[in-house]
């Protein structure tokens, strides 16, 4: 096995120091207080230059509950809506987190823009492509911010795969295997929200699946998506046996599933690139496969998971030639220092805001994620290969 030092020290991140500066305090107001946005109030306490001031919720008292237990005081959070939050003037909200379930987004997105406030969405971007383009729009319309919750492209280890194609040593890239799953993961923990259609739209495809479209696209410069043949099924979640509706005393649960527990996908990209995706949230295997990427010079292997959320699972190798042999190079595990993703996520998020600079997962790429979950549910529905239309922004 190589592991020649000259191939790593072209690969070694330079670290540098962000100074915030707490003279302009960044009014933030949150809409959905479901459980994805604990995380998102966590990491706006951690930030220095940062006054939570408003936050909405569709059930009564929810909000107002969720900022009590947080410990965060002096929220307005009497709002009927996130409409009612955002048409109050006197809060002169800077940025929103958006942190409703799927199928709100792209309403909730736009408004917020149309309203002149700057946007971290959660992913998914939405449900379908067209909203996706409209989301866009206001977007354009409004020069604000918006930025998408994909933070495991802020892992080194992430960032080191796109350091790796983009050294060119793996040569032209022709074929990607990608995906993730879980044995047994479907995400009911928190209710239905996540497994219903009326407020899902997508299962395993928006939840788990953007994260690893994000990996490999983000490491290649996400080219335009062309044509997809996509499948995506449901034994899982409609069998009131499954193993965790049955643990948790929910069989009912079967019933009201109406979304994907399994996608896979065959996709054409320009460039003839090949991606073949799969993923899961439950399956009868541990992993569907290590996501790979070969080229003309070398392949590089990145480790599956076993439950998959957006890491990598070990050290990653390169496959290539060195001086006539064949070598396999080790790329070791960089070690998670300093804040965690979700805190750099925000963090990003909020120095693009306050300096004028470019959304850090900017909606111009998420756009080609979107449009291939979209395909593949398309594909998938009426049975044969649908070509990708990217309608203008």
């Amino acid at each position: 096995m190589a592991n020649e030092a000259s191939v790593l020290d072209a690969f070694k991140e330079n670290q540098e120091t962000t100074v915030i500066d707490t003279n302009k305090k960044m009014r933030v107001g949150i809409i959905g207080t479901g459980w994805i946005a604990d995380a998102h109030i966590k990491s706006y306490k951690n930030q220095p230059d940062v006054e939570i001031v408003a936050g909405a919720d569709l059930i009564p008292g929810k909000a107002e509950a969720f900022f009590k237990k947080h410990g965060v005081e002096g929220v307005k959070t009497n709002y009927k809506d996130h409409a009612e939050m955002l048409a109050d003037k006197s809060l002169a909200l800077d940025a929103v987190s958006i942190c409703t379930y799927n199928r709100q987004h792209a309403n909730c997105a736009i408004d917020a823009l149309n309203a002149g406030i700057h946007v971290m969405l959660e992913k998914p971007f939405t449900v379908t492509l067209d909203e996706a383009v409209e989301v866009m729009r206001a977007e354009k319309k409004s020069g604000k911010v918006l930025s998408i919750g994909f933070q495991p492209r802020l892992d080194e280890n992430m960032q080191m795969i796109k350091k790796i194609v983009e050294s060119g040593e793996l040569g032209q890239i022709y074929y990607i295997q990608t995906g993730g799953g879980r044995r047994r993961g479907i995400p009911t923990p928190f209710g239905t929200t996540f497994i219903e259609d009326k407020t899902a739209g997508l299962g395993a495809l928006a939840d788990i699946g953007c994260y690893s479209l994000d990996m490999v696209l983000n490491a290649i410069g996400y080219p335009k998506p062309l044509t997809v043949s996509g499948y995506k099924s449901a034994f899982f979640g409609t069998d009131p046996k499954y193993s965790n509706y049955v643990a948790t005393g929910h069989p009912e649960y079967a019933a009201l599933f109406g979304v994907d527990d399994f996608a896979a996908a065959f996709i054409r990209l320009e460039g003839g690139i090949v991606l073949d995706f799969r993923i899961a949230w439950a399956m009868n295997m541990d992993t569907p496969g290590d996501t790979i990427i070969l080229g003309t010079k070398g392949g590089l292997r990145i480790p599956s998971t076993e439950c998959w959320n957006g890491s990598v699972g070990g050290p990653m190798k390169i496959y290539h030639e060195v001086a006539g042999s064949q070598v396999v190079t080790e790329i070791p595990i960089i070690p998670m220092n300093g804040p965690s993703l979700f805190d750099r996520k925000i963090r990003t998020f909020l120095d693009a805001c306050k300096n004028g600079t470019p959304a850090p997962v900017p909606s111009s790429q998420i756009l080609y994620n979107q449009a291939i979950l979209d395909a593949i549910a398309k594909s998938a529905t009426i049975g044969k290969e649908v070509e990708v239309e990217i309608p203008e922004v």
